[in-house]
Formats: C-alpha cells, sequence, structure tokens
C-alpha cells in the first residue's frame, strides 16, 4: 500500500478536523493540523497584528504544511495549500501584492501534487461551534468556502477531488465515505 496523504479543505465549522482524526486513526497516518487552531485556542489576539504579519504567517504556516507533505510517508492535513491561498485571497493580498500572490498560488498548486486526495468539506451542513476560537459569522465562512472551493476545482485533479456530499452525516459516516474512494493505487 502507498502512503496516503489526504488534505481536507473547507470553511472553518465543517468538520475538517474532526475528519481529520477519525481517518488519521483508520490510516495509521500523523494529523498535520492547522497552525492558526492552537495559536487561536492559546489566546492568540488576530486583531493585534498588523497585515503584513498576517501575509508573514500565511506564507509561513503554508510553507510548514508544504514541507512536512513533502516528508512525510503519509499524513491526514486538516488544511490544504489551498486553503492558505484562499486566505490570502480573502483578506485582499491578491490586490496588495500581485507578484506575491501569484508567486504563493504557484507553490500552493506545486504541492498538491504530495497529495493522494484533497477532500472538500461543504458549507453550512454543520452549525460551526460557538467556541470562541472560530468565527460564526455564516456569511464569512461562505466567502471563504466559495473561494477555496473554486481554487480546488480549478487546481485539484477530478479524480483526486472528493466533495464531501451536501448532507448530515456522523463523522464515522464521512470517513467511511472518504475511505471508499481514496484513489484505487493507493488503497491496493
Amino acid at each position: 500500500m502507498h502512503p496516503v496523504r489526504i488534505g481536507i479543505a473547507g470553511s472553518a465549522g465543517t468538520g475538517k478536523t474532526t475528519l481529520a482524526r477519525h481517518l488519521s486513526a483508520r490510516l495509521d497516518a500523523p494529523v498535520v493540523e492547522e497552525p492558526m487552531r492552537a495559536r487561536l485556542e492559546a489566546g492568540f489576539d488576530f486583531h493585534a497584528i498588523t497585515r503584513d504579519e498576517h501575509r508573514d504567517m500565511l506564507r509561513q504556516d503554508m510553507a510548514g504544511l508544504v514541507r512536512e507533505a513533502a516528508r512525510a510517508d503519509g499524513f491526514v492535513s486538516d488544511r490544504t495549500p489551498l486553503d492558505y491561498a484562499a486566505f490570502w485571497l480573502c483578506n485582499g493580498y491578491g490586490v496588495d501584492d500581485p507578484a506575491a500572490t501569484g508567486a504563493l498560488v504557484g507553490r500552493a498548486v506545486a504541492a498538491l501534487a504530495d497529495f493522494t486526495a484533497v477532500v472538500l468539506t461543504p458549507w453550512g451542513v454543520l452549525a460551526p461551534d460557538a467556541d470562541g476560537v472560530r468565527s460564526t459569522n455564516p456569511w464569512l465562512q461562505l466567502h471563504f468556502q466559495a473561494v477555496v472551493q473554486d481554487l480546488c476545482r480549478r487546481y485539484v485533479e477530478p479524480d483526486r477531488l472528493l466533495l464531501l456530499p451536501e448532507k448530515p452525516m456522523s463523522a464515522e459516516a464521512r470517513a467511511d465515505w472518504v475511505m471508499e474512494r481514496i484513489p484505487a493505487a493507493v488503497a491496493a
């Protein structure tokens, strides 16, 4: 069996981390967790940093994921490089610096070669937890979802892009759904 490298994309509150943990257990592969979640849970104030600092943080977080994807035998990541490109675009950085945007998107697309599959979680199926970590504003999340969804459809080959159904499913059922669709060459 080839090592499985799965990235999970989508807006906040769509069940990415829960799905990553379930798949990790089934595949006996580590979870590559999103650094921003840990920062926010530790009390990080996103509004206390400048736009330049946020751009640098996005670059660093994406670079860390790309490094992990290139060296790991297998993993399940609760973000993809395209999520970082979507954050970049949603924050208006494409307007601020088109050349840096082209470079960042190019790196994100190139890094997809290290992913077996990208699972796109649907927006609006799960109610986001009011946990003080993520925004529960559905329109902010829909904006991000629209951008990351378009990037996934544009840059991930159709046989590697798994569009999780837009219906309520348990975490176990979601993991079953993904496991049934992991590209046959990997699962064999």
